[in-house]
């Protein structure tokens, strides 16, 4: 991206490539918004349809790659038909957060002449993740599905916890409730989105020492997938921590942001260990998340105000310190240098008009154990 007028990524919107297909596209001032965590969820429709056409170009190459496969072909009949005459079921249908898992995993095994679970489609028609809560505060609603029973297709790096008993069921519906306020009234600049976006919660075991988890997987957009914490504070900061894992996610498939990953790694503060520039790029990003939580609790005086303050210089730093570490080497794109820089100011500067969570901010309410995913 270059240049200070309205550049588009990835094409233009309704644009079509050599090859006769429609591109998606993300205007400039989209990008930027998402670069910064403020992209609301107007960011979130459009990746959000980006998200509807990989899954149905997926589903479409399975059909060609097993012609013969009549449950799939079947099924894909039927995913057809809803298309044209129940678009909302469609996109309930595609939308489902491992479906994009299970349709490359079965795509790459029929490539390599391996037998294939094709009949996964016809389960993805047939049921959903359950019910869907109804979570309500100061008139913004939230309807997650906790995934509690499962098959998993995806792996988010920690054991489920499921099936839950229906006691368990209630204490997560409780919290979700708590954390869902914290978010509508101290956290309005990023609740929208997070609503928009995330579907489904999937329930997780702690860690061995009970300490709170949570995580978001690459090929499961619109799910996060957490264990119980007792405060819902850090409920609250898993849910925008793996919501932004989720939506720079969706923002790849669309827009390059760095080269494949190589044998180079880099130093992550978070971590002991040395991460390619992809994971870094993506804890920089949510961790962008982590630091303005922290930020916007210690401004609105809630709760315990030295931690948040702590926390919330602790975060920054450690988020300008990654940020420094992408942009000086040389693996990302020169979108992913922009992209990156916008990141940048957004974290220097949690207070200005218009960032995440500032005092004065369109939602912005009050006065003014991070949580990891797999590979960041």
């Amino acid at each position: 991206m270059t240049g200070t007028g309205e550049v588009v990524v990835a094409g233009v919107p309704g644009a079509r490539g050599a090859d006769g297909l429609p591109r998606h596209g993300v205007d400039r001032a989209t990008f930027l918004a998402i670069a910064g965590a403020r992209g609301g969820p107007g960011a979130v429709r459009l990746l959000r349809a980006g998200q509807l056409s990989k899954r149905a170009l997926l589903l479409l190459a399975l059909r060609r790659a097993a012609p013969e496969h009549g449950g799939y072909r079947e099924a894909y009949a039927r995913v057809r038909a809803l298309q044209r005459d129940d678009p909302a079921r469609w996109e309930e249908v595609l939308l489902r957060p491992e479906l994009d898992a299970w349709a490359a995993d079965c795509l790459r095994g029929a490539a390599a002449g391996e037998a294939v679970p094709l009949d996964g489609l016809g389960e993805f028609l047939r049921s959903g993740p359950g019910p869907a809560l109804a979570l309500e505060c100061d008139g913004l609603r939230w309807a997650p599905s906790v995934d509690h029973a499962g098959p998993r297709r995806v792996d988010y790096g920690r054991p489920p916890s499921g099936p839950l008993a229906a006691p368990e069921l209630a204490a997560w519906e409780e919290r979700l409730a708590e954390a869902w306020s914290i978010l509508v009234r101290r956290h309005r600049r990023h609740a929208p989105a997070l609503s928009a976006c995330v579907t489904t919660v999937v329930p997780l075991r702690p860690a061995p020492g009970g300490e709170a988890v949570s995580a978001a997987a690459r090929r499961a957009y619109g799910a996060v997938a957490a264990s119980l914490p007792g405060d819902p504070v850090l409920l609250a900061l898993a849910l925008v921590h793996e919501f932004l894992h989720v939506q720079l996610g969706a923002l790849l498939d669309l827009v390059p942001l760095h080269r494949p990953n190589g044998a180079a790694v880099y130093h992550a503060p978070w971590r002991p260990d040395l991460r390619p520039a992809g994971a870094l790029l993506q804890g920089t990003y949510a961790h962008l998340g982590v630091a303005d939580f922290w930020w916007t609790e210690a401004a609105a005086g809630a709760g315990d105000g030295a931690r948040a303050r702590a926390e919330s210089v602790r975060w920054r730093e450690h988020t300008l310190a990654a940020a420094r570490t992408l942009l000086g080497c040389g693996e990302l794109t020169p979108g992913g240098v922009e992209f990156t820089e916008e990141l940048v100011r957004a974290v220097r500067a949690p207070g200005a008009p218009g960032a995440p969570g500032a005092p004065g901010a369109p939602g912005a309410s009050g006065a003014s154990g991070v949580l990891g995913s797999p590979g960041e």
